[in-house]
């Protein structure tokens, strides 16, 4: 895919998915590439969201589409106010993990490890677990 897109965001979902709506009027379901942030009912969920929200709502915003996901969510990476990561500020804030399984990505891992060892959000958990490993034991 690779293609750029712009748009404006027009509702937060969660932490990492958003809705988007295109200048031709498309209406896109956007998840934010290379991390994953708490579910629902997980610490630090709605502080992602809002997170988020504060971040991009009501705002222009480029992507750069990766791919679909087995949902029909365009996977992205997010720029917003110019030249700010969404991925990147998420983990930086301690409100998402890097999503390891599907990114290889060294700044997004050395600013988790940042976060992790400065105890900054989720990180203040005395223990934490990952959404994948929730959404794993939430399907038992």
């Amino acid at each position: 895919m690779g293609q750029n897109i712009n748009g404006k965001v027009t509702a937060i979902t969660d932490g990492d998915t958003f809705k988007l709506l295109t200048k031709d009027s498309t209406q896109l379901k956007i998840r934010v590439a290379n991390i994953d942030c708490p579910e629902r009912k997980q610490p630090f969920s709605k502080r992602a969201k809002q997170f988020t929200s504060n971040a991009i709502f009501n705002k222009y915003v480029n992507l750069h589409i990766l791919k679909k996901d087995r949902y029909g969510r365009s996977i992205a990476l997010i720029r917003y106010n110019d030249s700010l990561d969404l991925s990147e500020q998420l983990i930086k804030n301690g409100l998402a993990w890097h999503y390891r399984q599907y990114s290889k990505d060294s700044v997004l891992q050395s600013l988790e490890d940042k976060a992790r060892q400065s105890k900054i959000g989720l990180w203040q958990e005395p223990t934490v677990i990952p959404p994948w490993e929730w959404r794993k034991n939430k399907r038992k």
